[in-house]
């Protein structure tokens, strides 16, 4: 195989694997941003917005690396090592997402839970309210 011909299926084997990663990150982040949301249109908006930062950031990722000269050995393995390198981007990437994905998720939760535990004190008729700032008192020194 010539060198033209791995770097052409270089590319076509990248860009197959990070639309197919892509399209299982929008598949699997759905329910989550769901779950944050709750609204439909919203949570179709902000998946796409985050397919498209995902996918900009693989594909460019992999297009400096296509271009990136390093040998391996021979061209096949030349070919396999820089594979190598655009999986683990995109399982770095997707890794990232994820974790993004639940944090969000989380941090809804927690808002959640802070604000059931704040209706129920207030029917029990505790003011949940911090208390106002005290003013500063000023003490002169003793002479």
């Amino acid at each position: 195989m010539t060198p033209t011909t791995l770097y052409i299926a270089l590319l076509v084997v990248g860009i197959a694997l990070t639309f197919l990663v892509g399209r299982l990150l929008v598949t699997a982040g759905e329910p989550f941003l769901e779950e944050v949301f709750r609204d439909r249109a919203v949570t179709r908006s902000v998946n796409l917005l985050l397919s498209v930062l995902f996918h900009l950031i693989t594909l460019g990722v992999l297009a400096i690396i296509s271009v990136v000269d390093f040998t391996a050995g021979d061209p096949l393995q030349t070919f396999v090592a820089r594979l190598g390198v655009v999986l683990l981007i995109l399982g770095v990437a997707y890794g990232i997402s994820m974790l993004v994905l639940i944090r969000v998720r989380e941090r809804r939760r927690a808002d959640d839970i802070s604000e059931q535990v704040s209706e129920r004190l207030a029917d029990r008729g505790v003011d949940t309210r911090p208390p106002p700032p005290r003013p500063e008192t000023t003490t002169r020194p003793a002479d």
